[in-house]
């Protein structure tokens, strides 16, 4: 697997972590999904996310960031961020390409690391739930493996989960037969590391806070278009575009909140029947 990211966090301090997923750029800046210029909704939820002034340690990417496999748009995603100065790392989503993924965000100075320390307590692993040309999710056994392998290294260590597609039903049937097919089998290895009490995902494009198992699974809006909870069919959602804070705290509890921004200019084509 990829390198190590050590995050320099102060002893006993907490880890301050900026999501954003499903970004959905494209090679233009003017090109849209689904009525939506996907650049502008990203600028905008950047802009909202600076004028909060919050600080971070790190900001985590969970996938689909671009929509049409592009180097371009893979740079338009480092361009964004380049005005934190903070460390990135990112995992791959069913629409990613990545090879091109890997080779831009990496030349853009972006960590390809799928696992970070931070300070004494924590470590954040990031899992690779991509079946290439496809929608759903699916863990293979090398990620399995790894995972065990990393999770037992460590046993002490509070762990945060991120992958791309969810792992129990969202409520929205057309989304749900997207979901992790293999779930049952990352539940396998989970069971062994208590240590693990989070998951952290993107796919959905709305936000979740459920439990699996005895643990947290949140999923957290697109930057981009939202699809309507609790819907059996393709139903996007007029309800602005966002992202998540999260902060780790050294006793291994997690304070998060999901935040919108607050005009409402980037309303997709709700007659839209799919993409």
């Amino acid at each position: 697997m990829e390198s190590l990211l050590n995050l320099p966090v102060a002893g006993g301090a907490s880890v301050r972590i900026l999501q954003i997923t499903d970004t959905h750029l494209f090679a233009g800046k003017n090109e849209t999904l689904l009525g939506v210029k996907t650049w502008d909704s990203y600028q905008a939820v950047l802009q909202a996310i600076h004028a909060q002034a919050k600080e971070y340690d790190l900001i985590v990417a969970t996938g689909d960031l671009a929509q049409d496999h592009s180097l371009q748009a893979y740079y338009h995603f480092a361009e964004g961020i380049a005005p934190f100065g903070l460390p990135c790392v990112w995992l791959p989503g069913n629409h990613d390409f990545q090879s091109a993924m890997y080779s831009a965000l990496q030349e853009a100075g972006i960590s390809p690391a799928k696992r970070v320390t931070a300070g004494d307590a924590w470590q954040i692993i990031l899992l690779d739930s991509q079946v290439f040309g496809v929608p759903h999710g699916e863990l293979s056994e090398y990620q399995l493996e790894w995972l065990d392998s990393v999770l037992a290294q460590d046993p002490e260590r509070h762990t945060l989960l991120l992958l791309h597609h969810h792992p129990l039903p969202a409520g929205c049937s057309w989304l749900d037969q997207h979901s992790l097919r293999n779930a049952g089998e990352l539940d396998q290895v989970l069971r062994r590391y208590p240590q693990v009490k989070t998951l952290l995902c993107g796919h959905i494009h709305q936000e979740l806070d459920a439990q699996w198992n005895a643990r947290r699974v949140l999923a957290t809006p697109s930057t981009s278009v939202q699809f309507k909870p609790h819907c059996t069919n393709f139903t996007l959602d007029t309800i602005p575009p966002g992202w998540r804070w999260l902060v780790l705290h050294p006793d291994g509890t997690l304070t998060t909140e999901v935040c919108r921004i607050d005009d409402a200019q980037f309303s997709p084509d709700t007659e839209s029947e799919g993409y």
